[in-house]
């Protein structure tokens, strides 16, 4: 895959090269390199990780991945792959159903390759994920009652058990500090994810809380950051842990305000998206590289100047969303030239001997650490690919 642009091209041209390529690399490549290497035939799920020669990788299982690759195959079914994506989901849902949920409907952090279980700590991050699964194997399944019997169940224990006397969720029973904003970012795409595909209103009502969170809580009224770690009662936590943002969850907590606002037709979560992912874009890059970085301080303090993967299909998705609500042509085909640049970047982290995996982490240099394939990842490739073709689709 090359990315080349020429530089008489709008911002929707050259995003609709760089989505053509990352389409055929995602049906032609990647979901076929996933699916034969990375479903584990012989005990049911997913592999972890695949090393960069397709090696088969015999590690723990995070529950989080489990769930993220149930989604990545819906996503496949939606975009239009021939494979056998629905096996995929049906299966993985079974999975992680059997070996991953506990009896009061929650799911454990981590498995044995084998299925058994490792730690059955409380992860809010993951009970976020489990939802999300849930909403996309309904997204597509012909009797959705499995996926929605289960989220209803998790969901219950949520706030029956985890819910915050003010709002979102606590992090553990008994409470466990700091609260932090992005298991309830992932918890918001969870609700949104169920309210479009037509579930109860208490889905509607939850991610209207947590988008109230946000921007009440998580967002610097003035300077426009979004903060990622709380005390007990949603003041910023002190010292540098209270100071921390990271360019990524900019511009993902962009994408799901501008959902939620023009769902709710509320312009102020709109207008914080757009200085969300301004900000990101001003300061949260490494310019030499074009990609965004990992973590950083509110003071524009470098804490990490890597960057992974996931931070760069999260600047896709937050320029998309705000292209579709720009008003007028300039700023939507800036939004678009810009999510063209975070594609062009991401394709960077493609480049790699095996058809269909990637490099993870890029450092400060360029230089991409040589480590296996994460099948984490998945999750925010594929989600990004079908936002970007959805929104060239939409503006022609």
């Amino acid at each position: 895959m090359i990315a080349s642009s020429a530089a008489t091209q709008s911002g929707i041209e050259r995003a609709r090269a760089v989505r053509d390529r990352l389409l055929a690399w995602t049906l032609g490549e990647a979901l076929p390199t996933w699916c034969a290497f990375g479903i584990d035939e012989a005990r049911g799920g997913f592999h972890e990780r695949l090393g960069q020669r397709v090696e088969i990788l015999q590690d723990r299982r995070r529950v989080r991945v489990q769930a993220r690759q149930v989604f990545s195959f819906a996503v496949a079914g939606r975009l239009g792959w021939t494979g056998p994506w629905r096996r995929a989901v049906d299966e993985g849902l079974a999975y992680v159903l059997a070996r991953c949920v506990l009896p009061d409907g929650t799911v454990r952090m981590t498995i044995e390759p084998d299925g058994r279980p490792f730690d059955d700590s409380f992860s809010l991050y993951d009970q976020a994920f489990a939802l999300f699964a849930f909403a996309a194997a309904a997204s597509v399944a012909s009797d959705r009652s499995v996926a929605e019997t289960a989220a209803l169940r998790l969901r219950q224990t949520l706030m029956t058990r985890y819910k915050h006397p003010v709002a979102g969720f606590e992090e553990g029973d008994p409470r466990t500090l700091p609260l932090k904003a992005n298991p309830h970012m992932h918890l918001f795409e969870a609700c949104l994810a169920w309210v479009e595909v037509g579930g109860d209103e208490t889905w509607g009502r939850l991610a209207d809380e947590i988008a109230e969170l946000c921007l009440r809580s998580f967002l610097n009224p003035e300077a426009g950051w979004l903060y990622e770690y709380f005390d007990g009662d949603w003041a910023r936590a002190s010292g540098e842990e209270g100071r921390v943002v990271e360019p990524g969850h900019q511009y993902e907590w962009a994408w799901l305000l501008v959902r939620w606002g023009l769902l709710r037709g509320r312009a102020d979560a709109i207008a914080a998206a757009g200085t969300l992912a301004d900000l990101a874009e001003t300061h949260g890059l490494n310019r030499r590289e074009g990609v965004a970085i990992n973590v950083m301080l509110d003071d524009l303090t470098v804490k990490d100047g890597g960057s992974r993967l996931w931070p760069q299909t999260e600047r896709i998705k937050g320029h998309v969303a705000l292209a579709g609500v720009a008003g007028d042509w300039e700023a939507r085909d800036r939004h678009m030239g810009l999510a063209a640049d975070a594609a062009e970047a991401l394709e960077r982290y493609l480049r790699v001997a095996a058809p269909g995996l990637w490099w993870d982490k890029m450092m400060p240099d360029g230089r991409f650490v040589d480590e296996p394939a994460p099948a984490s990842s998945f999750y925010h490739v594929v989600c990004a690919v079908e936002e970007l073709d959805k929104a060239v689709k939409a503006l022609g």
